[in-house]
């Protein structure tokens, strides 16, 4: 009796570290994904550097390019949704989507190139350069941080964490001080970029951050 409550016990125990292994491999897994997928993403996210360097060539055509853009990925966009693809765009969106984005219509190359736009429209350079690349690096490398990272997370900030945060306010200083060599404002410029992209806004952050950030970076240099 002894023997067969032993071999009991240690099944059952084999049994529960089998189902430990096993959920720590799937955690594992889907968060290798999660982070391969936001790779993508931000590096497509990061693509928004390059409008500066366009506008400075012709401001005009840049921005007659951006609306064109939000055009074509908004009709891409609608056919997909309603079950007809659109060669590489709607691949291309499928794959950076988030999972639980990918079945409706996902927003945020919409905001992201209006939050460029906005930067532009609203503010001389350098604050607008400073704005777009807030929005292009500074909040990239937040998410990214933010996925690989992030152990402590801001609860009332919809989860955001504190590395995130960090991130996105040194790659923002960083930025803006190789730009204007002044350390107290990029400081500012970055802990406000760093307060706007922590805000629970969503695909907003796209808009929020640049004009947010362009604001301040307007009122200090």
């Amino acid at each position: 009796m002894y023997t067969k409550r032993t071999f009991q016990r240690f099944t059952t125990m084999g049994k529960l570290f089998s189902n430990v292994i096993t959920d720590y491999i799937s955690r594992a897994q889907n968060a290798k994904k999660e982070i391969e997928v936001e790779l993508l993403r931000k590096s497509i996210h990061a693509l928004i550097a390059f409008v500066p360097v366009l506008a400075s060539l012709n401001s005009t055509f840049t921005m007659v390019l951006l609306g064109t853009g939000i055009v074509l990925y908004a009709f891409s966009e609608t056919l997909r949704v309603n079950g007809r693809k659109v060669a590489v765009i709607s691949t291309l969106t499928v794959a950076a989507s988030r999972e639980k984005d990918s079945m409706s219509f996902v927003l945020g190359p919409v905001t992201l190139v209006i939050g460029a736009m906005a930067a532009l429209l609203f503010y001389p350079e350098p604050a607008a350069s400073i704005a777009i690349y807030a929005l292009a690096f500074g909040d990239s490398v937040s998410s990214i941080f933010g996925k690989v990272f992030g152990r402590v997370r801001i609860a009332f900030l919809n989860g955001k964490t504190l590395a995130g945060s960090l991130a996105c306010l040194v790659t923002v200083f960083a930025v803006t001080y190789r730009i204007t060599g002044l350390a107290q404002a990029s400081l500012i410029i970055g802990l406000a970029a760093a307060l706007f992209e922590a805000a629970p806004t969503g695909d907003m952050d796209n808009i929020i951050i640049p004009i947010g950030t362009g604001f301040f970076a307007y009122m200090l240099l």
